[in-house]
């Protein structure tokens, strides 16, 4: 008979635990107008935390937001969240996100993430791409807390550009990497 370290079984405990009590509330997809309401206040919310951004957001191709991301750790850890992708600020068509986040604490966290085309080329690559990855597709050139009073499109020299945010305001060490992003059937 193999014994099974008690570590090991504390953490498989507390996992599973953890999803049943959190069950009914993710397991219900948002539908389209609630992923549509959510990403505009997300939007809105990103306003407070960075100067600019509402122009910046304007001269953008496109802007995908995922205003509920899920990260949930405990040793090993993924997230998930839905969005919207909206190209002259109207919903074009929704994706999911999801990855394994590096260095999460124990627990569960909660942010929104946008990501920024700011070219048509940019924008047609990830609309054409079945399952798009972060680093491996497209870079994104993630904003940092404390990066700068504000935005100017032109003084970017990158294609996509990222904004990873909670209730707290932009993230310090924000990272798309390993997130994937694949498009959804709605």
């Amino acid at each position: 008979m193999v014994k099974l370290p008690v570590e090991w079984l504390t953490r498989v405990s507390l996992l599973v635990g953890l999803a049943l009590v959190l069950q009914p509330p993710l397991a219900r997809a948002d539908s389209v107008e609630e992923i549509n309401a959510k990403a505009l206040n997300a939007l809105t919310i990103l306003g407070d935390y960075v100067d600019g951004s509402e122009a910046f957001l304007r001269s953008a191709a496109g802007v995908l937001v995922f205003p509920d991301v899920v990260k949930l750790g405990f040793g090993a850890g993924g997230q998930y969240g839905e969005g919207v992708l909206l190209v002259e600020r109207r919903p074009a068509a929704y994706y999911a996100t999801s990855g394994a986040p590096f260095g999460l604490e124990l627990g569960v966290q909660f942010k929104a993430e946008v990501i920024v085309f700011l070219s048509a080329d940019a924008l047609q690559r990830f609309r054409e791409s079945h399952s798009w990855e972060a680093g491996v597709d497209g870079t994104v050139h993630l904003a940092r807390r404390g990066s700068g009073a504000g935005l100017d499109p032109k003084s970017i020299e990158q294609d996509i550009v990222g904004f990873v945010f909670s209730n707290e305001g932009l993230e310090q060490e924000p990272t798309f990497e390993g997130t994937r992003i694949t498009r959804l059937a709605r």
